[in-house]
């Protein structure tokens, strides 16, 4: 089989890419009692994928681990969002390189992911990082058992530079047994301009629905209660086939029957009237929606080429909080953008004051190359840009916590997911609206959606008992 390289336009078809997963027959015993450790950054698309991930190693006989220390084989499924993911994956290559010296000569390190779709990120490894084994990317997971078996001792990159078809069958061995990741559709259209994602995700493809409310089916048969439709812009889902709508593929999970249903994540472009009725509609739909605003300032927004308008964003906001019953929303917001002035950050803040988020994700402008973005001029310094985060994780936070507070004294439905990392007396799970509850008294309810009493608030979680 020849492994295509960085610059390779090679793709299969989607019929070809099917057989393979219906064909794919590896020996289980082939890596019996070899280890693997798989460390992922990022998105929940980047979790979903190292689901599959392990799936293909498993079923080549490799046993996951904890550490790097006693592994066989360590993979790295990396994102590529900011420049802080560059530097922590290097960091811990480091780490991968001491373990490979010093301790395990026949150590594979493979590094797969988002950054392995850009060429810079390759031709370091491949100048500067010569005991990295193995890089492949985003678009041929599919081949990674191949790559493995295949491998010898010559530093293999296979990563394909365009995107293939859609396609059905993926192995997945899942983190939990109560809530599931089902992608909806890959990639994204929208090239806002300090996005990566466009460039090492590819164009959007949608998967076929039939084959989407196949797989919720499938998961309720196997006791799943939590369904998340997971896409880098889910409500232009369709867009490209001729098939169905967002709105129309969320009634039809819905439909389904399974007890919860959420969706990650929308852009406020792509987000319809028939989406915010459908969900007032449906009391499975959780009322919970990441609603990203970016900036609050109408220039910036331009500039970031996101395609709508401050007021044509607290419009849309406004109408969801009007139409949908208790809706949760968060939000992405990023400061210091290219030449963002006070008045451009004063808006942002005047937005979040409107909104009163319930939480929200905050970033320092961090320029990704190829991106047109990357080749603005930036008269803001650091300083500014760190006084500004500052300022906003203040106000987010303020909200957030005023957020939470209303909840304490009410009586909430919580999915109890499991044991508390920091006190195993106590579990965890999540209301409706996506509110993390540490619960007293649960521990024979995992895997079930219970009556919580809330007795206290902080910014980022609730405390409850059972009722």
């Amino acid at each position: 089989m020849k492994l295509p390289n960085l610059n390779d336009a090679r793709v299969r078809t989607k019929n070809e890419i099917e057989q393979i997963y219906l064909d794919q027959q590896y020996d289980s015993n082939t890596f019996k009692g070899q280890k693997y450790f798989l460390k992922t950054y990022g998105c929940q698309m980047n979790v979903h994928d190292s689901e599959e991930i392990a799936a293909r190693l498993e079923s080549l006989g490799f046993e996951s681990i904890d550490t790097i220390e006693g592994a066989d084989l360590v993979i790295m499924n990396t994102c590529a969002i900011r420049e802080n993911a560059h530097d922590k994956l290097f960091g811990f290559l480091g780490r991968c390189k001491h373990e490979k010296e010093k301790n395990n000569k026949d150590l594979i390190i493979a590094i797969c992911g988002c950054m392995a779709q850009e060429e810079s990120v390759c031709n370091e490894i491949m100048t500067k990082h010569k005991y990295v084994d193995l890089v492949f990317g985003t678009h041929n997971i599919h081949e990674l058992q191949d790559l493995i078996l295949e491998k010898n001792n010559i530093q293999t990159i296979s990563v394909y530079s365009k995107e293939g078809e859609v396609y059905e069958n993926i192995p997945y061995k899942r983190d939990s047994k109560i809530k599931a990741w089902v992608n909806i559709q890959y990639g994204c259209d929208k090239f806002c301009t300090y996005c990566i994602v466009p460039y090492t995700r590819g164009k959007q493809r949608s998967r076929k629905s039939c084959e989407i409310i196949k797989e919720v089916k499938r998961l309720i048969e196997d006791g799943y209660l939590e369904v998340t439709l997971l896409g880098q812009n889910v409500n232009a889902y369709g867009k490209d086939l001729n098939d169905i709508s967002f709105a129309q593929l969320l009634e039809e999970v819905a439909k389904t029957g399974i007890p919860r249903v959420r969706f990650v994540t929308s852009h406020p472009w792509d987000f319809s009237d028939e989406m915010i009725e459908t969900i007032a509609k449906y009391e499975n739909i959780m009322p919970y929606i990441h609603l990203p605003l970016q900036a609050g300032s109408s220039s910036i927004l331009k500039l970031m080429g996101r395609r709508y308008t401050k007021e044509e964003y607290i419009e849309l906001f406004n109408k969801i909080k009007k139409t949908i019953p208790n809706v949760s929303i968060t939000t992405d917001i990023i400061v210091g953008f290219p030449n963002e002035t006070d008045e451009d950050f004063k808006e942002t803040l005047e937005v979040v004051n409107e909104c009163k988020y319930d939480s929200a994700f905050t970033f320092i402008y961090s320029p990704r190359e190829g991106t047109p973005a990357a080749k603005m001029e930036d008269s803001i310094d650091m300083k500014t840009k760190e006084e500004r985060l500052q300022q906003l994780n203040k106000l987010v936070n303020k909200y957030s916590l005023e957020a939470n507070k209303k909840y304490v004294g009410k009586t909430v439905k919580v999915l109890i997911e499991g044991l508390s990392d920091k006190d195993k007396t106590k579990t965890f799970g999540y209301t409706d609206t996506m509110k993390l509850v540490n619960v007293v008294g649960a521990n024979n309810m995992i895997g079930q959606i219970v009556d919580v009493v809330i007795t206290d608030a902080k910014s980022f979680s609730l405390d409850g008992e059972i009722k």
